[in-house]
């Protein structure tokens, strides 16, 4: 690709030496330094633009009537528009550069690096944002290994992209705070939502709607043998137990962050049996609602339901395969999953 204007030079002048001067393939001319000023840097675009004007000169040597003078003014005028497209197209690459590095930064803040083992708990994660150009988005996770067993977070800020990252920041570091600190999850729910809130009094959002969270909380015991739920209104976890799937619904929904204040702080906590070797995945709605071509959803529970037993990494990777595929690889929301897996003691 990046050799193609030297491609697109040879071939033209081949052409207009080889064709009678009627044809005037020599006009093209112009197109070569064009196609590089989008991929090439200043200096190279302006010398195949003049390699283009000398070609042309010589052309004109050999055919005296081909309307030299006029296909080499447009050389020259194409060849300092390339140049000035080429500049300007490598200043942007720059900036896009620069945002990237700070959307990683961001990242490593929000989504530190997920401990794949923690005691007889194995831990996958996927991230997959929809703004592709800045990486990350308002979806977040975080595990945290606490005196009173393995604790796991994912949720989704409202919005995408960097507007969400700083709400969702907010939450992550509360919960890596109050994971440890409290004894039960519904005082840590109270936590995120107070830092939640904390964050839309300092940052509010643009525009009339509130900025707000779905997050669910998981507690697994180091003894094992059960799973503690706190579901903020987020999509509910898949549990797959011997080719068995479970969609591990709240008996009582709790409310969303930031919007404790408005509709009461009624949180309550859901137990379910987890069986070693049981996997559970948990995921946001980026991945239910990916849609097809036709505009269906993703089927997840009944893919979900196909997988074998498998690990948690393997899992993951299926997922993110077949949800590329699905959706042909636009994605129009933010994508997040954890698989969990309770190893033999």
């Amino acid at each position: 690709m990046r050799l193609s204007p030297v491609i697109l030079t040879v071939v033209i002048a081949g052409l207009a030496y080889a064709t009678p001067p009627e044809m005037a393939f020599s006009r093209l001319l112009p197109a070569a330094p064009a196609l590089a000023a989008a991929m090439w840097p200043v200096l190279p675009t302006v010398l195949l633009g003049t390699v283009c004007l000398l070609l042309m000169i010589g052309l004109g040597l050999v055919f005296p009537d081909l309307g030299t003078w006029w296909t080499a003014a447009g050389i020259i005028a194409v060849t300092v528009a390339a140049a000035y497209g080429s500049h300007v197209r490598l200043q942007r690459e720059r900036t896009l550069i620069q945002v990237r590095l700070v959307a990683d930064a961001a990242q490593q803040v929000v989504l530190s690096p997920m401990p794949r083992r923690s005691g007889n708990v194995e831990i996958e994660s996927l991230y997959l944002a929809a703004a592709a150009e800045a990486r990350i988005g308002g979806d977040f996770y975080e595990v945290v290994d606490t005196p009173y067993g393995v604790r796991l977070l994912i949720g989704d800020v409202r919005g995408k992209g960097l507007p969400a990252v700083g709400a969702a920041a907010a939450i992550v570091n509360a919960f890596r705070e109050a994971a440890y600190d409290e004894a039960d999850m519904i005082s840590v729910a109270r936590r995120l939502d107070a830092s939640s809130t904390r964050y839309n009094a300092a940052f509010p959002p643009e525009g009339p709607i509130e900025r707000f969270a779905t997050a669910l909380l998981v507690e697994i015991p180091h003894s094992g043998g059960r799973i503690d739920i706190l579901n903020c209104g987020h999509p509910p976890p898949l549990l797959l137990n011997r080719g068995e799937l479970r969609v591990l619904e709240p008996a009582s929904p709790s409310p969303l962050l930031s919007l404790a204040d408005l509709i009461g702080d009624h949180y309550s906590v859901d137990r379910f049996d987890f069986a070693a070797g049981d996997l559970l995945l948990l995921y946001t709605d980026g991945i239910a609602e990916a849609r097809a071509r036709d505009g269906e959803f993703f089927p997840l529970a009944a893919w979900m339901r196909r997988q074998p037993r498998t690990p948690p990494r393997e899992l993951l990777t299926t997922l993110h395969r077949d949800l590329l595929r699905y959706s042909r690889g636009r994605l129009d929301d933010d994508v997040a999953a954890l698989a969990v897996r309770l190893r033999e003691p």
